[in-house]
Parts: structure tokens; sequence; C-alpha cells
């Protein structure tokens, strides 16, 4: 359970690392444009938005990364940032109105919590 546990962490974090490349570098490509379903006009208008909000995926992983590598309280730090993850898809998935947000981010991250929940 431990290994699932793990790898489910480090996909969680992987998916939040290629978001901030989505968004802080590669918003207004064809493969962003796609993913997200934007015009190129609005990618153009919302760079700025875009990178920031990258930024926060990056903390994101970084987090779960540090989960990863800590041997003090590893299950507290990733039940928080996965958390964080989980809330961040469930408000993504209701404010763009896109179920597949959250199926795409936050189930990954609740299968993630329910191994160290209940291991």
């Amino acid at each position: 359970m431990k290994t699932i546990q793990l790898a489910l962490i480090v996909l969680v974090a992987l998916l939040h690392f290629y978001f901030l490349i989505l968004e802080m570098f590669l918003w207004t490509t064809p493969r962003a444009l796609k993913a997200f379903g934007l015009s190129i006009d609005l990618a153009k208008q919302t760079v700025v938005l875009a990178a920031n909000q990258g930024l926060y995926n990056g903390f994101l992983a970084a987090g779960l990364v540090w989960s990863l590598v800590n041997k003090s309280f590893p299950d507290q730090i990733a039940i928080f940032f996965l958390s964080c993850v989980i809330i961040a898809g469930i408000y993504g998935a209701y404010s763009t109105k896109k179920i597949k947000l959250f199926y795409i981010q936050g189930v990954p991250a609740v299968l993630a919590l329910i191994t160290i929940l209940f291991t």
C-alpha cells in the first residue's frame, strides 16, 4: 500500500509541475489552448493570470515533493497539500463548469489521500 501511496503522490506532483509548465511557459501554444479550451485571443489577454496560476501549481508540486523527502512528518505534509489540490479541483470544476477538471486534478489527489488515511 505504501508503494501505491508514493506513486499517487508522485503522480499528483508531476501533474502539477506539468500544469506549471503549461500555465507559465506554454500558455499561448496549441497544446495549452487545447488543454484549457481557450482561443488565442483569450490566452494572450490572460497570460499574466495564467503565469500566476502556474506558480501556485508549482507550490503544490513542491509541497508534495517535500512530503516525499521529509522524514519527520511526511504524511501530515502530504495530507495538507493533497487537501489543497482537492479543494482547488473542486473549485476549478465548479467555477469553470467542467467536471473533467476535477477528474484530472482532484481524483488522483483523493486516491492518494485515501491511501494515506488507511495505511
